[in-house]
């Protein structure tokens, strides 16, 4: 079995049964990945139903792209950034789709792959681009950011409360010899926590949090994120669902705010009213899930609102 095939997607029953169709109609999956959701909602739309999908990393496409060969005349698959939906849209002459899924976590393919340079657990370059035309890469911001800055960039995307020590950890081992893996990089945030902390942190690796932020960083995910939120409401269908799926707070936050504002203005109503949290049986199967949530809502007026 494939990596792809044997791989089961987040939140996968939820999803499906919140983003099914009972008409024909064309789901827009953001982040398809290896194309497990993209493959179930197939499975269980109309069997017109056509499907959109977006990823940086063309490695992903083409795990997709194989996946998903049996719908081949209904799949139309873009390389490009969600924050760039409309772009793929207007090329794919479709003006509106009636249902958006966003699964804002990293596939397993690419946290296993040592070269990404996105585990802590394993020696790879200090990489972490998820597209891999982007030009900065994690050595660039660790090596080249001044203390403060550094500081500032771990708290922010990382909500990490040492991040002043571990900046000023970084800065003195830099000065020696320049930052360049991902072991060499966890070392020294583990050694600039104090022991106690590091020990109450309920099983995760003290360079976690700041792994997180440097990863937010690179691949300018939370300013994308924003970018989709405010595209949405432009290109989803009067009745059309959309689902997304955020792994942290920070996510979370922009997804919440951005749904209630619509609801607030009478342009969708919630089919979540609360998020939805993996069972105990999925989080024990795949410990990735234990942090995911799922919002949605359903556009409910034909009145202009999103830009």
């Amino acid at each position: 079995m494939s990596s792809a095939a044997a791989h089961r997607p987040v939140l996968l029953d939820e999803v499906i049964r919140t983003l099914t169709l009972d008409r024909s109609g064309i789901l827009l999956d953001c982040t398809v990945g290896l194309g497990g959701h993209a493959e179930a909602w197939l499975r269980a739309a109309p069997p017109t139903a056509g499907l959109i999908g977006l990823d940086v990393d063309e490695d992903n496409l083409r795990r997709a792209r194989t996946r998903l060969e049996a719908f081949a005349p209904r799949v139309r698959l873009f390389q490009a950034n969600f924050s760039e939906v409309r772009h793929v849209l207007e090329a794919a002459d479709i003006r509106a789709v009636d249902a958006v899924l966003a699964d804002l976590g990293v596939a397993s393919t690419q946290l296993d792959d040592p070269a990404r340079g996105l585990s802590f657990q394993v020696e790879g370059p200090l990489d972490m681009r998820l597209d891999p035309r982007l030009d900065r890469s994690a050595a660039d911001l660790v090596n080249a950011l001044d203390e403060r800055e550094l500081a500032d960039l771990i708290y922010r995307y990382g909500e990490e409360r040492y991040s002043r020590r571990i900046a000023r950890r970084i800065v003195e081992a830099r000065r020696e010899e320049r930052i360049e893996t991902t072991t060499r990089l966890a070392r020294l945030v583990a050694g600039a926590i104090p022991a106690p902390a590091r020990h109450s942190r309920r099983g995760a690796h003290p360079a976690t949090r700041t792994f997180q932020a440097l990863r937010i960083a690179v691949n300018d995910e939370l300013a994308s994120l924003e970018r989709l939120l405010k595209i949405l409401p432009s290109i989803l269908a009067v009745g059309g669902k959309a689902a997304i799926i955020s792994f942290h707070s920070l996510e979370d936050r922009l997804v919440k705010h951005a749904f209630a504002d619509w609801v607030g203005g009478g342009h969708a109503s919630f089919l979540t009213k609360k998020p939805i949290l993996p069972t105990a049986e999925e989080t024990a199967a795949n410990p990735r899930s234990r942090s995911a949530k799922l919002r949605a809502v359903q556009r409910t007026d034909a009145g202009t609102f999103g830009t």
